[in-house]
């Protein structure tokens, strides 16, 4: 059952370092609403901006002074912005919970409520040591259009993340971060099989990517905003057992059932365009298996013959 949507990344650099930390911030938010106004031109469903972007230019510990003085602030102007356009808006900023810094990514609905903020997992050396503590959930939400989770920046060099946001059936993670991260990014949407939008802190580099590791889309200093339809409905299989019952589907279903063969890893991703019908669906009435259920199946004949060769107790 096709559920697309329009998914937007916002570079932003910062509007550089001015005479006060007050004035840095509100000379970034001005131009994240600029920025934010252009974005809303390609009519997307949610528009994910950088890390701390609203204090790009501070050291974290000023940031954090920021949270104390203006983080309310800076958040209703942006709950504002998504209740007013009828978006779904990604805002990383520094917090205040329960008393503690978090460097958080805040999901702001479509009405400009709160949906909910995931707190930084990794933060590095020099965040801890200015203030901000880590953050323990891996927290995945429901939108209109799917499942979404978020990722930080060092959180990606840390495979918890993935995983938790994967036990949770993630279709779609936003990465906001200063560093772009590069083949890492695609290596975790090939591997885990998601969707990834980054947004960074800078001139470009912010990308969509999709869950065969394909590149769809990159920033630049010329781009800065890029915006995409994507189909949520799809999942990702492996060849064996399934590629002999591809060419059924297709002349039961043709261009509504959408097949995409990446050989070299020998997978594939469907995608249903169907009115009626989800990608899911389709796998039980033709008796497929996904990716994670053959790989589960897999290890499951592996150890069944271990333990008739009587070494499992050996090697576990």
């Amino acid at each position: 059952m096709v559920r697309c949507v329009r998914v937007a990344s916002i570079s932003f650099k910062g509007a550089g370092r001015k005479d006060s930390i007050e004035d840095t911030v509100n000379a970034n938010i001005s131009e994240m609403e600029k920025l934010l106004d252009k974005a809303l031109l390609d009519n997307p469903d949610i528009i994910c901006f950088p890390e701390i972007a609203p204090t790009i230019g501070l050291n974290i510990r000023e940031s954090i002074i920021i949270a104390y003085k203006m983080g309310n602030n800076i958040l209703e102007r942006f709950r504002e912005k998504a209740a007013k356009n009828n978006v779904y808006i990604v805002l990383p900023m520094i917090i205040i919970d329960d008393g503690y810094p978090y460097n958080a990514s805040i999901l702001i609905g479509r009405d400009g409520s709160i949906v909910g903020s995931y707190y930084k997992v990794h933060p590095t050396i020099n965040e801890i040591e200015s203030g901000i503590v880590p953050g323990d959930k891996y927290n995945v939400f429901d939108t209109d259009f799917g499942k979404i989770g978020f990722a930080i920046c060092f959180d990606l060099n840390f495979k918890d993340v993935i995983e938790g946001l994967k036990t949770k059936d993630v279709e779609l993670v936003f990465f906001s971060s200063m560093y772009p991260g590069g083949k890492q990014i695609i290596s975790w949407a090939l591997d885990y099989g998601v969707y990834i939008v980054s947004s960074i802190g800078g001139e470009g580099n912010s990308v969509i990517v999709d869950p065969l590791g394909r590149l769809l889309l990159e920033s630049s200093r010329y781009s800065p905003i890029i915006c995409k339809t994507i189909n949520l409905d799809y999942e990702i299989l492996h060849l064996d057992y399934n590629f002999s019952k591809l060419e059924k589907i297709k002349e039961k279903y043709g261009n509504l059932i959408e097949i995409e063969v990446s050989r070299p890893e020998a997978i594939f991703m469907m995608t249903s365009y169907l009115k009626e019908k989800t990608v899911k669906d389709i796998i039980r009435e033709f008796g497929l298996e996904t990716r994670k259920e053959y790989f589960a199946r897999a290890n499951r004949v592996r150890m069944n013959m271990l333990r008739k060769k009587g070494i499992y107790s050996k090697i576990k």
